[in-house]
């Protein structure tokens, strides 16, 4: 498969294929727990992100497969055998249509396309270091595509798990896909469910991910799950950042509508943006 992981297409055991990302891969093995974390997590919040499982890879498979291997440079590598990250594949590849882009004229025949909006809530939540990645599938004799939410990797920075709040990450590349932004009733009920979460909310999404896909630090994971529970509350502020950049990605959202008049009377109260 593309990608800066190298992962590769395999069909496990229930009969299902899944883009298995390896331990020990070119970008490193904590977009493994990365992807387990934030794909739980986007799912909690109903986004159309792909189911994710621990897939066990043996030796033998990797032994009679010369493709099982990592790409670098002067060399090439076998993965190892192990717990390794496996993200549903959206569709059957054998007959479904499916496209990791999409000419904007079509964009009509997207079925969820509003979900690109609630997507950014998690996006910016999560820090997402690379732009937001999406395929669109069709099954035979559908008219119309599906978009799903694909490569959550680079959520906390990728392997640095930290938090960059910079205003163009964690994007889609097209402006197109927002032109339904007229306000923040287009990131509900993902925006509302975000902010009200319980830190268990979180930690039941974190603690699917096996230990050696993050060196056993358990400290870390703490750290990662606390901060992201405080992050909570800046998602607002985040969204506002990329909606005011130069980019000018919501063309048809007034900022006027967030205007509130404060009074001095008691019987009135000022409603935050």
């Amino acid at each position: 498969m593309r990608g800066g992981s190298q992962s590769h297409l395999l069909r496990a055991s229930d009969g299902n294929f899944y883009v298995t990302k390896f331990q020990g891969n070119p970008q490193h093995t904590r977009v493994l727990a990365n992807e387990m974390f934030g794909s739980r997590l986007g799912l909690w919040l109903g986004l159309p992100m792909p189911s994710v499982e621990v897939i066990l890879v043996g030796e033998w498979l990797i032994e009679h497969t010369p493709e099982l291997t990592f790409e670098h440079s002067d060399m090439t590598v076998k993965c190892k055998p192990g717990k390794h990250l496996g993200s549903r594949y959206a569709g059957d590849p054998l007959t479904h249509s499916i496209f990791d882009y999409l000419p904007e004229q079509l964009f009509t025949r997207v079925k969820n396309a509003d979900d690109f909006a609630r997507a950014l809530v998690l996006d910016k939540w999560t820090a997402n270091a690379d732009g937001r990645q999406a395929v669109f599938s069709k099954a035979p004799r559908e008219k119309k595509y599906r978009i799903t939410f694909i490569d959550q990797g680079y959520y906390f920075n990728a392997a640095e798990w930290t938090f960059p709040n910079l205003p163009l990450l964690g994007v889609y590349c097209r402006n197109c896909v927002y032109a339904n932004v007229r306000g923040w009733d287009a990131f509900e009920p993902t925006l509302t469910k975000a902010e009200e979460c319980d830190i268990i909310d979180i930690w039941r999404c974190a603690e699917a991910a096996p230990p050696e896909w993050y060196n056993g630090d358990t400290a870390a994971l703490e750290r990662l799950v606390e901060q992201l529970y405080q992050r909570r509350t800046m998602i607002r502020e985040l969204i506002r950042d990329f909606r005011d950049s130069s980019r000018n990605p919501f063309p048809n959202w007034s900022t006027s509508r967030d205007l509130r008049l404060f009074s001095s009377e008691p019987d009135c109260q000022a409603v935050p943006a």
